[in-house]
């Protein structure tokens, strides 16, 4: 009810809405109830300076614990780096954890070299937000838009190197799977046309040797976040019966903003983008891998959320870039 000569003196507001100082702005959602869907607060959430010498301790209360996987390499082994290797950690939680979501806010490998040398390995890691495809993860941006980068610390009195990536409470993020494939940067040998790299290396061969190299540990640091996929899927109808029924939003206004709280709180944690780009969209993961959405049944969510947010809420549209 406002002024009819005056539209910012408001004496209250339609649902959705508070009055602010005369004006009806969108009404902000309650946190708590937020977290009633997916406990995105949690008692791991350390400064980062703490987060860094916890992990600089390797504390037993970030190891989050994981499936090694590889065709490739063998822990402790020595290989030849001269062709791509590639391992994956992964959880397999739509199987084993289905009320939990994760979160990885670093990662460490220990690398043992056959002999001193100026080899140095290059990584290329790829995370699956909440399972899917390969091609539905996304490329760590290593020292783009502020990401960080790989820190290399050699042990005393050994040709091993512990290797760790901080991402901390700025670049943390949901994972299910990380791929990680190394390369070498040195310019190696060229391999014999009938050499694939494969089975095991020959450490008496001394012109072979300074190029071995090995990893004994890959762990990932992080924590688990509580999920009630049932009770988000039972919002999620809601939005979309609202939707069906030609944009009736008033009568459920309230789970309206609490899933656009909740769309907006995971798409924060979507990786960086460059200047001006829109965020890639980990929500519509999570409905398809999750809760197991077809496509049409996101694509109706996310419009019904897209209206709402722009007719009644009069907020600039919501612009993301499709992952999954």
């Amino acid at each position: 009810m406002c002024s009819m000569a005056n539209i910012s003196l408001c004496g209250s507001c339609n649902k959705g809405y508070k009055l602010y100082r005369g004006r009806c702005e969108a009404q902000n959602v309650d946190s708590e109830r937020s977290e009633q869907f997916i406990s995105l607060e949690t008692e791991l959430d350390f400064q980062d300076q703490e987060l860094r010498y916890l992990l600089q301790k390797m504390d037993s209360r970030l190891h989050v614990h994981t499936t090694f996987i590889s065709n490739e390499i063998r822990l402790d082994t020595y290989f030849d780096p001269r062709w791509r290797k590639r391992m994956s950690l992964t959880l397999k939680s739509n199987k084993n954890r289905v009320e939990f979501l994760h979160m990885v806010i670093g990662m460490s490998m220990r690398i043992c070299q056959a002999r001193n040398t100026t080899l140095d390995p290059s990584f290329f890691v790829y995370v699956n937000p909440f399972s899917g495809s390969h091609s539905e993860g996304w490329s760590m941006p290593f020292g783009e838009h502020g990401y960080p980068r790989w820190e290399k610390t050699r042990l005393q009195n050994s040709q091993c190197f512990n290797w760790t990536l901080l991402l901390g409470n700025r670049w943390k993020t949901f994972f299910e799977t990380v791929h990680i494939y190394l390369r070498s940067r040195a310019r190696l040998p060229s391999l014999m046309r009938n050499d694939t790299g494969q089975g095991p290396v020959d450490l008496s061969d001394p012109t072979k040797r300074q190029f071995y190299v090995k990893i004994s540990e890959v762990q990932l640091y992080g924590f688990s976040l509580r999920f009630n996929p049932d009770l988000l899927r039972s919002a999620v109808q809601q939005v979309n019966q609202s939707y069906s029924q030609g944009g009736q939003f008033y009568s459920s206004s309230s789970v309206m903003l609490l899933m656009l709280d909740v769309r907006e709180r995971i798409n924060r944690l979507a990786p960086p983008s460059g200047p001006g780009k829109p965020q890639l969209d980990l929500f519509s993961c999570m409905l398809k891998h999750r809760l197991k959405l077809t496509n049409s049944e996101i694509i109706r969510v996310n419009h019904a959320l897209d209206l709402y947010n722009t007719e009644i809420l009069k907020q600039p549209d919501h612009m993301t870039v499709k992952l999954c």
